[in-house]
């Protein structure tokens, strides 16, 4: 089959690194793509949707896989299938889950989904007044995409009631935070978990735990992720049931109900507080950058699990998983990531002597670009993922730091304790 992947980040690479690998996969376009997925497929410059609908009609594309949260929250997924395409993701409609946290939290409601106390509003007078009635600390989400940086957590009253503000003033986020979702801080564990889904049916990933924070021991400001690992084992069998029982099917059954099915991925961020599961967030796509460690541990086709998912035949799948494998990635970000931009940087890959980490790791690409005599570039925030697979955390964590010592560029940076939580164990 030919599949298209919309996007060009580390999360896209990773999906056309393992599609790569596939035997009935033939050719892959990327749209746009970025520096390094042109080793991968065929970048295709075409941004509008309806234009990279009719490239997929004239390539006669098997199957569209839309990576970043913009398109499905803009509707690509509803002009492809109106032009009788396959595609994987979910509607305009369902992808608000993602859009907008205030409609994501009053359907946590509605479907009597665990969450934490919340209030969404758009007047200070009201944030202030709930805020003062409770505990410290607060959290404060913009309504709209900020590219995982649109919530706060603040220490004090006064931090969340000037970061409301900021919010509903147009300043921190612009028109994504002129109405704010304010919520009680939960104090537990957070898990990252996706369910594969098909409108009725669904399969369960293994749970991952991303790692927000910029710097080492969950310090600094939040970013877009600075490493995870899959599968994580802060997670049993009985708390993978209260998941799907108390989260992913009323989900599903509400959004059916309500005449939006879910297709597409439903990652499920999760708050674990005395073993129960409590919903943070709703995301409509793979998570970035958990979707580099678990697209390299899937022992079954990834193609088939996408084009079922897409065709509303997932109930027959088989999906598998390399046995007792496990995949750590930690992510090397440019110099002034999260605050400004940098300057492009040359990346420098030594050459990888030792077979054992040949064969246990590879590199997600994200951020980079080519320059005029093809030199690979950093010239984004996330420049790329180091990931490596062991037979446990802890060596799969040693190969993942192993690689991202032969990887060099100019004010090169990540966190040095990706997966602490679960090696404390």
């Amino acid at each position: 089959m030919d599949v298209l992947i919309v996007g060009s980040g580390g999360r896209e690479y990773s999906i056309g690194y393992a599609l790569k690998q596939d035997e009935s996969v033939n050719k892959i376009y990327f749209a746009p793509g970025n520096g390094a997925t042109d080793q991968l497929g065929e970048n295709i410059a075409i941004k509008d949707f309806n234009e990279l609908a009719n490239f997929a009609k004239e390539k006669n594309i098997d199957l569209t896989v839309v990576g970043p949260e913009d398109p499905l929250v803009n509707g690509i997924v509803d002009i492809f299938q109106e032009q009788g395409l396959t595609i994987f993701g979910p509607s305009k409609a369902a992808a608000q889950l993602e859009g907008s946290k205030v409609f994501m939290k009053n359907c946590l409601q509605k479907y009597g989904i665990p969450t934490a106390k919340y209030i969404e509003t758009d007047s200070l007078e009201e944030a202030t007044n709930f805020i003062n009635q409770m505990g410290e600390p607060i959290v404060v989400k913009a309504d709209g995409l900020c590219a995982g940086k649109g919530v706060i957590i603040a220490q004090t009253k006064q931090e969340a009631i000037e970061a409301a503000k900021g919010m509903l003033s147009g300043e921190s986020f612009g028109d994504a935070g002129t109405k704010i979702v304010v919520e009680e801080y939960l104090d537990g564990y957070e898990l990252s978990i996706f369910a594969v889904c098909d409108g009725k049916d669904y399969v369960v990933l293994p749970a991952a735990q991303d790692h927000k924070r910029l710097l080492d021991n969950d310090e600094g400001p939040n970013t877009g992720g600075m490493g995870a690992y899959v599968p994580t084992p802060l997670i049993d069998d009985e708390l993978y049931k209260k998941v799907e029982d108390r989260v992913i099917k009323p989900t599903l059954k509400g959004l059916e109900e309500d005449g939006m099915p879910f297709s597409g991925v439903l990652f499920i961020g999760l708050m674990i507080v005395n073993n129960e599961p409590y919903v943070l967030e709703y995301n409509v796509r793979f998570g970035d950058p958990e979707c580099e460690e678990l697209m390299v541990l899937f022992e079954s086709p990834v193609s088939d699990m996408l084009l079922k998912a897409a065709t509303g035949n997932l109930k027959d799948v088989e999906v598998k998983f390399k046995e007792d494998t496990y995949a750590v990635g930690v992510v090397l970000a440019s110099k002034n990531y999260p605050y400004s931009s940098s300057e492009p940087a040359e990346i420098i890959v030594d050459e990888i002597v030792h077979e054992d980490l040949k064969e246990n790791s590879y590199i997600a690409y994200a951020g980079v670009s080519r320059d005029e005599d093809g030199k690979l570039l950093a010239t984004g925030g996330r420049v790329l993922v180091c990931v490596g697979l062991g037979s446990s955390i802890r060596e799969a964590r040693d190969r993942a730091y192993m690689l991202v010592g032969q990887v060099h560029f100019y004010g090169k940076k990540c966190r040095t304790d990706i997966a602490y939580q679960a090696l404390k164990q």
